[in-house]
This record gives C-alpha cells, sequence and structure tokens, in this order.
C-alpha cells in the first residue's frame, strides 16, 4: 500500500478548521449580531433578501470590525499591542448588545483557544483578559491560535469571516426560517464576497477599525426593544 505523505500546510489547515467549526462552543448561535432587527421588520425574509443582507453585513460591518481585528491581532508584535487592539474593538461596538456579545464570545473562544492550542501569547492575553485590563474579543483569541499554528494570515482572516458568516446562516435557517439546502446555497455565494473583503482588509488602517454601517448599529440598538427575541443580540 503506497504511503500518503502528509502535507506540510495540514496542520494550521486543521487548526483553522477547528477553530472556525460552527460546533465550536462559543455561543454563537444566541447571537444574530442586529439579523433579527431586520426579521421582525420583514426587511430580510427570504433566502435572496437573507443573501444581500448578508453580504452588506460583510463589507460594511464585519470587515471593519472583527476581520480587521484579526489582521490585526495576528500582526501585533506583543501584549502592549493586542490591548490596544482590545481597546479600540471594544470601544467601537456601540450598542451595548453587540459589545456584551464581543465578551462573551471572547471569554469563550480564549477559553478553547488556551486550552486546545496553548501558545505564550494566548496565555499572556489570557491574563490580561483575567486582571481586566483588556475585555476579551473571540477575533484576537482567533487570531493568536491561528497564528501558533503557523496559518498564514490572509487564511486566518478568511477562516473567521467565514466561520462568522456561516454562524449567522445557521440563524437564519431557525429565524426566518429558510431551509437547509437553501443555507448552502446563501454560504456558497458568500465564497467570492468573502475572499473579496479579505483583499479589502489588507488596505485598511487601524484607524478604520469600527467604521461599521450606522444603519445597523441602530438595529441592533433596536434588537433589546423587540417584544419577542430569539436571539441575545
Amino acid at each position: 500500500m503506497p504511503n500518503t505523505p502528509t502535507s506540510p500546510a495540514a496542520g494550521h489547515l486543521l487548526t483553522l478548521l477547528q477553530l472556525s467549526d460552527s460546533a465550536l462552543p462559543t455561543g454563537s448561535f444566541s447571537h444574530s449580531l442586529g439579523l433579527e432587527s431586520y426579521l421582525s421588520t420583514e426587511a430580510v425574509h427570504d433566502e435572496a433578501s437573507f443573501t444581500l443582507w448578508l453580504e452588506k453585513f460583510l463589507s460594511q460591518s464585519l470587515a471593519y470590525t472583527d476581520g480587521l481585528t484579526v489582521r490585526l491581532a495576528y500582526e501585533a508584535a506583543g501584549g502592549a499591542e493586542l490591548a490596544r487592539i482590545d481597546a479600540l474593538v471594544t470601544a467601537a461596538a456601540v450598542p451595548r448588545q453587540i459589545r456584551e456579545a464581543g465578551v462573551k464570545m471572547g471569554a469563550r473562544m480564549l477559553h478553547v483557544a488556551t486550552n486546545v492550542f496553548p501558545t505564550p501569547e494566548l496565555e499572556e492575553y489570557r491574563l490580561q483578559v483575567q486582571s481586566g485590563a483588556c475585555s476579551g474579543h473571540p477575533g484576537i483569541a482567533f487570531a493568536l491560535g491561528a497564528r501558533g499554528a503557523g496559518a498564514p494570515c490572509a487564511d486566518t482572516v478568511a477562516a473567521y469571516l467565514f466561520s462568522t458568516i456561516t454562524s449567522l446562516t445557521q440563524n437564519a435557517i431557525r429565524g426566518i426560517p429558510i431551509g437547509q439546502n437553501a443555507g448552502q446555497r446563501v454560504l456558497r455565494a458568500m465564497h467570492a464576497p468573502v475572499l473579496q473583503t479579505v483583499d479589502m482588509i489588507f488596505g485598511l488602517e487601524a484607524q478604520d477599525l469600527g467604521a461599521a454601517a450606522p444603519g445597523l448599529e441602530i438595529a441592533q440598538m433596536r434588537h433589546e426593544h423587540l417584544r419577542a427575541r430569539m436571539f441575545m443580540s
């Protein structure tokens, strides 16, 4: 039986797959990140309208918040720089629910990453969060875990973006609802936009962090006042 050589990329690929798996216990299934407000007004009501919303969310919000955070954290030189990125992305989360969601999911991502993919950088960040010096953000923990495994920065950003897209699609399947096949069509349609957004993120500066769409932020603020809610944000 012939030997099958192991690809040198397999190690970091498997790490990215695990960190970006929708089964990772970060609590993302509890958050719509503002989508539920659009469902309540029926602005998003089917596969086509959800796909359009998702594209706008990706390019006008996620790119300038979590996506850029992942890149900056990956490129960060040390703990002081990570603390600054943590402070910036926390301050940029204007809606209270979104800020709290980031802290909750960040704590879970950091717990998983430090237990499964431990590195000195992750441990330092964990101690910063534990001491209160940092709030904790899932994108930072994700970036440090992926960098420790040797994953390229662009692959790390793409994996994080697509992981968020997948979580939102799973929540749309339940919330709209759309079928599982429709969800897979949406994910396939998002391949090109995700890659385009990765390219865009590498053209941004740290000062662009938090430049999200005001309409989305307003929808995220309105969510906590909805009469009935399926999601925490």
